[in-house]
């Protein structure tokens, strides 16, 4: 159950944290993964250290539109075709509204829900024609509670789960899945820059008493990427140790 035998997987900010949990996993259950990022070092040590089969690298900065346009066509050479995208890649740039600054503002959005629009709007094509398909956008808690210095942030990641339920209902029909997974409070580098008085105190206020971890998010994007999920779609899974229930 849950295999990703014979799948062909693109998996955004893959060098590090959620996206290399993914990636792994993906591998392990048996898929031909392209893994790509900015940091074309970490890139080559994941594929080594999976033994180099199945495994290819695309260096990507997704505020490059040139990068983001020619992503798509770039794994489906590689790996010879693509059924599963999963939109990992994204940035913080925080700070409170009032002293926010327009770029900061418009390069999260570029990175964080421009460059997944584009990228899942252009892999619809391949998709559509082999009538199978499963896109995996990722999300987050405070896409839908918000939270104080991340308007830009929060703002990105609601846009993901719209364009995911709008995007979902437009190709249902033809054995296509788009959904979201929203994180909680995972242990990444994101995370790890934190204080750790902070994160303890965080970690009681989760109902499982833990932090995640980003296995846990991994879980979730092969049950999203598996036949056996194929009448989910448009949907966001919450993974957050009940932090958030909806």
């Amino acid at each position: 159950m849950f295999t990703l035998e014979n799948r062909l997987a693109l998996v955004t900010g893959a060098s590090g944290g959620l996206g290399e949990a993914i990636a792994r996993a993906y591998h392990a259950q048996g898929a031909a993964i392209t893994i790509t990022g900015r940091r074309g070092e970490n890139l080559e040590a994941i594929k080594e250290d999976l033994g180099g089969d199945r495994v290819h690298c695309i260096v990507a900065d997704l505020g490059k539109e040139e990068d983001v346009t020619s992503l798509i066509a770039k794994a489906q050479e590689q790996m010879g075709g693509l059924c599963t995208l999963v939109n990992n890649a994204g940035i913080t740039r925080d700070g409170v509204s009032m002293r926010m600054k327009t770029e900061d503002f418009d390069e999260v959005i570029r990175v964080n829900l421009h460059a997944p629009f584009i990228l899942a709007r252009d892999s619809l094509k391949t998709m559509m024609k082999q009538r199978f398909g499963r896109i995996i956008n990722m999300t987050s808690v405070v896409g839908v509670t918000g939270n104080p210095g991340q308007v830009n942030y929060c703002a990105a990641k609601a846009g993901l789960i719209g364009f995911t339920k709008s995007m979902a209902s437009e190709v249902a029909s033809r054995g296509i899945t788009i959904n979201c997974i929203a994180p909680g409070f995972i242990a990444t580098d994101m995370t790890n820059v934190l204080k750790d008085e902070y994160k303890e105190k965080l970690a009681a206020s989760i109902p499982a008493k833990h932090i995640g971890a980003p296995t846990d998010i991994a879980a979730a994007a092969i049950y999203l990427a598996s036949r056996e999920a194929g009448y989910v779609t448009g949907q966001t899974l919450h993974v957050n140790g009940g932090m958030f229930m909806i």
